[in-house]
């Protein structure tokens, strides 16, 4: 595995047509949004969800690349197995080498860091990858549609019913909306996970095919549109990010309401770009 060795930032771009790209429990499922500006947000815990679920698909579990959150997950079960190792029993300090086994084991550990004292302690892990919410470009107008299910739950709704059948729903949707992202990764702390360039790799993978791994009907059509990189020579860096993220303009260019991606104009300053910085549009 080779060790990365450079800071990065990066900027992640996607957009939704007609679906919910990240409904808020606390507000009847509707898509999230900033109450002052109406602009929409996806939280970070999301996009991270999306990339584990590629990860899990694509490497099917193999060793090294086992997901720590995932579905029905027992996350104490996962912890105390790791004081059941071998190499973890003979340690002198069990935790440090619980926690060396974990991120060996479970990719998402290693990227994205996990808390591992609830059970057998396995200490906490701050992972080097970290993202921002994501932010559309525009308000957002949520929409919600009534839709009706030809069938229902129970007899005694059939009986309600006298055999018609029929149950009322809603459905939320964004028309359209263009989200942006930024993105964050330490070389300091991939060094203390075992972060390699080939998990690097793999990453950049599932953020261009993650959505195409994550199809439902709820979600209607989200696409990646733009996955901007930014290289550093040094592992502590050699710009703000802040700085280089303001290199990157997304204006709208259409009339009226924006409903596709060609509605808007992604354009870099690269004769802007600092010294002992690269770029790189991976989309």
């Amino acid at each position: 595995m080779s060790e990365l060795k450079n800071r990065i930032d990066f900027i992640y771009i996607f957009d939704v047509q007609d679906g919910n790209p990240n409904g808020d429990p606390d507000a009847g499922n509707l898509p999230r949004v900033d109450a002052e500006t109406g602009m929409g947000l996806v939280t970070d815990v999301c996009l991270k969800r999306k990339v584990r679920n590629y990860v899990q698909v694509a490497k099917e579990q193999s060793a090294g690349y086992d997901i720590f959150i995932r579905e029905k997950a027992v996350l104490n079960t996962m912890i105390d197995a790791a004081h059941d190792d071998e190499e973890v029993k003979a340690a002198k300090d069990k935790t440090l080498a619980a926690r060396d086994f974990m991120c060996k084991k479970y990719f998402d550990i290693r990227t994205f860091g996990a808390v591992m004292s609830t059970g057998k302690n396995a200490g906490q892990v701050r992972g080097p990858i970290q993202f921002t919410f994501a932010r559309s470009v525009d308000p957002i107008a949520a929409a919600e549609h009534s839709i009706t299910r030809m069938a229902v739950a129970t007899e005694k709704e059939a009986e309600k019913q006298g055999g018609d059948n029929r149950t009322m729903g809603r459905k939320a949707t964004v028309p359209y909306g263009l989200y942006v992202c930024h993105g964050f990764i330490s070389a300091n702390l991939a060094h203390q996970t075992g972060f390699s360039e080939e998990d690097l790799t793999l990453f950049w993978d599932a953020l261009k095919n993650m959505f195409d791994m994550d199809r439902s009907a709820a979600r209607g059509l989200m696409s990646a549109q733009k996955l901007i990189v930014f290289n550093h020579e040094s592992a502590l860096g050699n710009a703000p990010a802040n700085k280089l993220f303001d290199l990157v303009k997304v204006e709208k260019v259409c009339d009226g309401a924006p409903r596709k991606f060609s509605d808007y104009k992604v354009s870099i300053e690269k004769e802007e770009l600092p010294a002992n910085v690269t770029i790189e549009e991976l989309i």
